[in-house]
This record gives structure tokens, sequence and C-alpha cells, in this order.
């Protein structure tokens, strides 16, 4: 820890705040960090140390480039763990440090006690660091180039897994039962275990390997059971499982399926999360720690955290305003059958019970709700209208998004469907030993938006990289049912019945 003697008493006193409002954190860490440094642990995700690859050096560029142009500016950053680890930039004042530090306790609050969050691994900071070793590790032994093209891989991939899975008791991030019946075969089955790394070609020499693969490929045609028995979510999970892997892919992929789990709760509660961090800092903020002089400053960065621009959700705002809204509508009652049929307007409007359950109530939605249940449960008709929501679709015609409808059910669907799954597809693999070929047939759950070609062609070529024999992903594409393949050489798309 490096803050300065002012900084300190500011820490101590927010949290003193913090914790007598109700707000539960592990050890809370700040470190004092320059805009360089806070743009390349942003780059990597939040941590100090990750494995290295391109993309982390693409962030960082796009980072530094985009502050230097005044265009952004990264006030806060904390990391889901215990201890939970924060980063302050030197350059911001004394103001912005005081609502950052609110803003950091009440996150870590949201880490420590959101269900959606309870299955994390609290230790991530030391497991990123593993990851980045053993890669580095890899990237020595077979080549930069090699490794960095199976991550590229890997990484067009992490969106497809269960996120829902490690609630099911199945095991640790998602992981499927094993099935009592025998297995597919994999390659490391055949292989001799090696005691040392640099024997490993003596022992496991290409010409045996290459028998070896023949054998997989010729038992694999004789298996007529499906594999899996049931659609499987988690493709990075079957893929683990019964793709053709050498050690280190296998070790490289389940890296990443790892981390996609870690970093899979941030995305399902970003409302709710942002909300909850915005509404406490407000309130730390305006009632115990402003002084007189830091009023307007405050006023000033706080309007620009929750300002929306045309066209855009702004999550702080959104869930800033919703968890208000719930706050108000318990402590007056503003709920239950005799509330939801009253049908005047002024009655509704001046309804009071005083029952006085607001914060009892936003805690409770905190600990158990992630982004789609909030929205689903609490955004309402009046919520909509009072704070002017609306949908909005691009009209090929003038060229520019459009409100496209102001109904109330219209604005909650539209919302939903973006949220549910983060806005992507729902993938499922159907059969892992299509045709007795041991081809891999995809299933995509068509929701009523057709895939991006480009992107899934592209998604089905580096699937290839993973299986290595021809892969299958059934879809829609503009109302017909098709099936999309790739061979290794090229792509094809049929129409199917």
């Amino acid at each position: 820890m490096n803050l300065t003697s002012e900084l300190v008493r500011a820490r101590d006193e927010i949290r003193q705040y913090a914790e007598e409002f109700g707000l539960d954190f592990y050890e809370t860490i700040f470190e004092l960090v320059d805009y360089d440094e806070l743009n390349e642990i942003a780059s990597y995700g939040g941590f100090p140390t990750r494995y290295p690859h391109w993309r982390f050096g693409m962030e960082y560029e796009e980072l530094s480039k985009s502050y230097s142009y005044g265009l952004s500016k990264i006030y806060e950053l904390v990391i889901n763990n215990d201890p939970c680890y924060a980063y302050l930039m030197k350059s911001n004042s004394l103001v912005d440090q005081k609502l950052v530090m609110a803003h950091v306790y009440a996150h870590c609050d949201f880490f420590k006690n959101n269900l959606w969050f309870s299955k994390t691994n609290r230790k991530m900071i030391d497991q990123m660091a593993n990851h980045a070793i053993r890669i580095r590790r890899y990237i020595e032994r077979y080549g930069e180039e090699v490794v960095e093209d199976f991550i590229d891989a890997c990484l067009s991939l992490e969106n497809l897994i269960d996120p829902h899975s490690v609630f099911m008791g199945d095991g640790e991030n998602g992981t499927m039962k094993k099935e009592d019946e025998e297995k597919i075969p994999t390659i490391d089955q055949f292989k001799f275990k090696s005691p040392r790394d640099y024997l490993d070609t003596f022992i496991n020499p290409p010409e045996l390997i290459k028998r070896h693969k023949e054998e997989y490929e010729k038992k694999l045609k004789s298996t007529k059971r499906k594999v899996p028995p049931e659609p499987q979510r988690d493709v990075l999970a079957f893929l683990l499982e019964y793709a053709p892997l050498e050690n280190w892919q296998h070790d490289v992929l389940s890296i990443i399926r790892d981390e996609a789990y870690y970093f899979a709760p941030q995305a399902q509660t970003k409302i709710m999360n942002e909300g909850w961090a915005t509404y406490w800092h407000s309130k730390i903020m305006t009632t115990r720690v402003l002084k007189d002089s830091e009023v307007i400053e405050y006023a000033d960065h706080h309007s620009g955290t929750v300002a929306t621009a045309p066209g855009r959700l702004n999550p702080y705002k959104l869930g800033l305003e919703l968890f208000r809204d719930i706050e108000d509508r318990w402590n007056k009652g503003k709920f239950g059958k005799e509330y939801e049929e009253c049908d005047d307007y002024l009655t509704r409007k001046n309804w009071d019970k005083k029952l006085g359950l607001g914060i009892q109530k936003i805690f409770e939605v905190r600990k158990l709700y992630n982004d789609v249940m909030f929205i689903d449960a609490f955004l309402t008709p009046d919520f909509v209208r009072e704070h002017k929501l609306f949908a909005f679709d691009y009209n090929e015609r003038s060229g520019y998004y459009e409100i496209s409808d102001r109904d109330f059910k219209a604005v909650k669907q539209k919302l939903l469907f973006a949220l549910t799954n983060w806005g992507q597809p729902f993938i499922f693999v159907e059969d892992g030993n299509y045709m007795n070929r041991g081809e891999l047939y995809l299933r995509h759950r068509h929701e009523g938006i057709d895939l991006k070609l480009d992107e899934a062609q592209d998604t089905l070529k580096n699937l290839y990289k993973i299986w290595t024999r021809p892969v299958h992903l059934e879809t829609v594409i503009q109302e017909n049912k098709s099936l999309m393949t790739y061979d290794g050489k090229e792509h094809k798309i049929i129409e199917i019945e």
C-alpha cells in the first residue's frame, strides 16, 4: 500500500461509514498508480499479471490513446478477490478519490454477498499469475506462434459456457458429471506418461501418435451411442472431455474456461453491480463525507457518471434509479395485490403505507438477483414512464436509429432480450459423434435473430482447430432451418427440413 496520509484518513473514514450503513466486504487494499499503470492493469481485465497475448496489448493501446485524447478516463478499478484490490489514479483530486473509495467498498460488498459471485474463485489474483506461468512455459517449449494461435481459437469460444451450471452441484466451474458408461477414448489415454517433459518426444514419437490417432478415429466410428446423451450448453467442457487435445492444449483450454467462468457473473450483474456502487457512493458522500467546498466538484463528476447519451444504456444510471425506486416503493408499500389492482393515478401516486422496508428490500435484492431477474421483477410501467424509456431500431431508409416503441412491454422485452445470455446466441452440443464419424454437431437455439454469418463461420473454423474433424451448426437463416458446416477446407450452408 502506497497511500498518502491524507488518503489513509479518507479511506478509514469512508470504510467506517460504509460499515455503519450495513455494507459487508472483504478487506480492501487500495494501491495508488499513475494513468499508464492503471491502463496496463485495466487492459489485463483488472489483474496485475496475465498470460502474454496480443489482445491485452491492443486493449492497452486503445485505453492509452483514449486517455491521451481526453475521450475517457478510468476512475476506479476493483478486483473480486479476498482481499479485494482496488486502484486509485494519482492524478485524481481528493474528492474523486473519496468518491472512488465509497464506490469500491460497495462493489466489494456486492462481490462478497451476491449469489451469482458465490462460486467464483476468491484467490483469482494468485490463480491468474499461475495461469501466466504455465502459458509462458508452453510458449518457451512449443513456440510463441503455435501457442498464441491456439489461444486465439480458444478465446473465440470463451462465451460458449453455461454460467448457471455452477449452481447445479455437478462440480467446480460447471464441469458436467461423467457418465457411468464408457467414455469415448481420447488421445491422452493412449499416450505413455513421461517422467520428464524433455523425454516426451522419445517416449511418444510422432509415428506412434499418428497410429494412436487412427485407432482413436476407428473406435470413435464404432461407437453408436449419442455423446452427450442430452444437449450440453457448456461447449468448452465438452471439448475438454472429448476433443483430441495434447496435454498443453488441454491445459490452455481449461485456463480460458476457468477465466471465462470467473468473469461471467460480472457480465450477468453489470447493471445491478454498478447501480449498487453508485447508490452507496452517492449516499455516503452526500450524507457523511462532503464538505461544503467539495459539493460542486462532486456533483459535476457524479453527474458525469450517471449521464445517459442518446441511444445508449448507462448501467450506472439504470441500476441506481431502480434501486432508488425499489427503496421508495417498499418504504411506502407500493407493491402487492392491493397496489397493483389500484387503477386511480392520483391514489397510486400518493400511496404511502409508511412501511419503512426500503433498505431491507434493496439488501435482499443485492443478495439474490442478477440483471435479468432484476429487470424482470422491478422494471414497472410507472418507472418506464417516469424515466422516459423507449425501444429503438435502426431505420435502413433514413440511416438513423429511431424510436420504435414506447409501450412498456416492448421496452421491457427488448431490454431483457439484450441482457439474456449477454445478448449472445445460445449454442448447444447435440452430438460429438455425428454420423458415427466423430464429427461435431451443434445447435443454435434460435430466438428470433439470425446469427452473424461471418462470425459464425469464424467460430466454426476455430472449433475445427480444436476438434480436428468437421463441425456442423444447425441454425435458422432468414426463417429457413439451415446447417452450416466447415470441414477444414471450405464452408457450406445447406437448408434442411
